[in-house]
């Protein structure tokens, strides 16, 4: 018998409700803020080190085109974050965002859907959605503000000719130093340590671990600075000084992403910056490391399943762009990684999902209650085998009013409301957006097609914004 015809069962088995006495399957899920898709070595399209990571990868299955559904707010985390605790799409989390603590007494959010299935969960790091999360787990510990505490001097560097006065590894600057132990290495001995208290329970754990890492201000002990010398550092293949439209779609040098680095941008600073954000990456891919090696020696790897992704991607000098604030592959995929019982080992998945799909994933695996208004859908179908295609496409993407995106069958449209500008983009061909088709003579039927299908998901949806208005033809 072929081994992969038992993985069904064997999944069946893992995430029904327990039976005869049978442990249900823990859940540990590491979440990261601002992890582009591409920063993962095991992936070979950047030159970083993720070891346990690629461990991670190679245990499990990588799902390779995972994307936030998009945001309402500049803060795209939040949006993010509330579309997961809640398994709302982004107009409707948008809808109920303020009355968040609401959605907790009604016991429909994340980690009270786990604890109704028996699950002890637990929490630790970056929150920032709109109740508390003590509210929500049975235990929180060092629960985090959106982002560590910057200081004026991490901002429009470096210039050409002036001294840096902003270092990475500098303690006396706050922000992941402050209270003296690096907010990665906080979330993983208290990841840690609640691993080793299950260790003596019978209940399983669900596990929230969220790291601020590598959101800025970028910070990282020197040794981790010193693997990335400049000559390690190669510039993004769709480098730009500028980007066209930056302006009208929200990502001027004012916003708070984009005044990171001096604007033309300079190769220098893009390298600065990436090498900060190499650098935060392989520190947290570390702390991961020290977890997973817990989980093994506690005996609970067996029985855990195993998500790693991040809250959105970051462009850092993509597209002339530092931000997630824009719809660009760069800054809406992340990497997805599962690793649990019975799922095959080095597989890679191409199909198109939200990242907000593990929640409703981990419910099946649990046997938790659904609620009625969730909209993301169970991976283990794709894991399993019992489905070929995803259950999302097209994939929708939005930012405020300014920004609109539909991606299906290799191909991407953007849509610039306010500057009435098209973008169109055949990812299979041109994996780094760099050409725009959009008036190509070839491509128009493709482009009207696409535009089509945006003004019928965005009613699908409920967006409020009519697209029609700004592409008058």
């Amino acid at each position: 018998m072929n081994p992969r015809s038992l993985i069904p069962l064997v999944l069946a088995l893992v995430a029904c409700v327990p039976c005869h006495g049978a442990a249900k399957p823990n859940i540990l899920f590491l979440f990261a803020d601002d992890h582009c898709y591409e920063a993962v070595r095991a992936f070979g399209l950047t030159d970083i080190d993720t070891p346990n990571l690629d461990r991670l990868a190679a245990r499990g299955i990588t799902f390779t085109r995972a994307c936030n559904m998009g945001s309402w707010s500049g803060a795209v985390c939040v949006a993010s974050r509330t579309m997961l605790l809640t398994g709302r799409s982004v107009w409707d989390a948008r809808a109920v965002y303020h009355e968040t603590d609401a959605e907790r007494e009604k016991g429909v959010l994340w980690p009270q859907l786990m604890a109704r299935a028996g699950y002890r969960t637990f929490m630790t790091g970056k929150w920032h959605v709109e109740t508390e999360a003590a509210l929500c787990f049975d235990q929180v510990k060092d629960e985090r503000a959106g982002m560590p505490k910057t200081v004026p001097s991490a901002y429009n560097r470096p210039l050409a000719g002036v001294a840096d006065a902003w270092s990475s590894s500098d303690r006396s600057l706050g922000g992941f130093w402050e209270g003296g132990t690096h907010w990665s290495e906080v979330v993983r001995e208290n990841t840690i340590g609640f691993l080793n208290e299950a260790a003596r329970q019978e209940k399983p754990f669900f596990i929230y671990a969220a790291f601020n890492a590598p959101h800025d201000p970028r910070q990282a002990p020197e040794a981790f600075l010193e693997r990335y010398p400049a000559s390690r550092i190669a510039l993004p293949g769709n480098f730009l000084p500028e980007y066209p439209y930056k302006d009208a779609i929200g990502c001027s040098h004012q916003l708070r992403d984009e005044y990171l680095a001096p604007m033309p941008r300079t190769e220098e600073a893009v390298r600065v910056h990436r090498r900060e954000y190499y650098a935060l990456i392989s520190h947290m891919d570390d702390q991961i490391g020290r977890i997973l090696d817990a989980l093994e020696a506690n005996r609970q790897v067996d029985n855990t399943w195993i998500f790693f992704t991040a809250d959105h991607g970051l462009a850092v000098g993509h597209h002339g762009l530092f931000g997630k604030q824009n719809l660009y592959d760069h800054s809406v995929r992340v990497p997805f990684l599962v690793a649990g019982p019975g799922v095959p080992g080095g597989v890679k998945n191409d199909s198109p999902i939200y990242l907000q799909d593990a929640m409703a994933t981990a419910l099946e695996i649990g046997g938790a209650p659904s609620p009625d208004h969730l909209f993301f859908k169970s991976l283990l179908p794709l894991i399993d085998g019992r489905r070929q295609t995803s259950e999302h496409s097209p994939i929708y993407g939005a930012y405020l009013d300014l920004q609109r995106s539909i991606t299906v069958d290799g191909w991407k449209l953007i849509a610039y409301p306010k500057a009435g500008v098209l973008r169109l983009y055949h990812l299979k061909e041109d994996p780094l957006e760099k050409t725009d088709l959009a008036s190509h003579p070839a491509h128009l039927a493709t482009k009207d097609a696409l535009f089509g299908r945006l003004l019928s998901l965005s009613t699908e949806l409920g967006d409020g914004l009519d697209l029609r208005q700004s592409f008058r033809k």
